[in-house]
């Protein structure tokens, strides 16, 4: 992948974070200000990245983080995703306080390095 295909594609990130901002907090809200905020400072952060699978990664945690306060927002909309969302939550307090679980798959065990 040529240097600037990442850069157009990390570019259109960018400007997809800051299109969502302007969808879920208009205007010069104190909301809007620390979203917009905290989109530069991560992108200015690593700006200088220039390895093809660290800036992948990069990538992918944005669009995850994105996804995820999509759901976010979602949940405070939805009373019946909210509270499936709330159950959810509640179960993994639950188990991590017993030190259950702990792993990203359904099984509770996480990867073994």
């Amino acid at each position: 992948m040529s240097g600037s295909g990442m850069t157009r594609t990390s570019v259109q990130l960018y400007r997809d974070c800051i299109r969502l901002i302007k969808h879920i907090a208009p205007g010069h809200s104190p909301k809007s200000i620390a979203l917009h905020k905290m989109v530069r400072t991560e992108f200015s952060k690593h700006k200088d990245v220039t390895d093809p699978a660290t800036v992948e990664a990069l990538k992918s945690g944005a669009v995850r983080a994105l996804a995820n306060y999509m759901l976010f927002e979602s949940g405070a909309k939805d009373e019946k995703l909210g509270k499936a969302m709330g159950k959810f939550h509640d179960s993994n307090v639950r188990d991590a306080k017993k030190g259950v679980g702990g792993g990203n798959g359904k099984d509770g065990k996480g990867d073994e390095r």
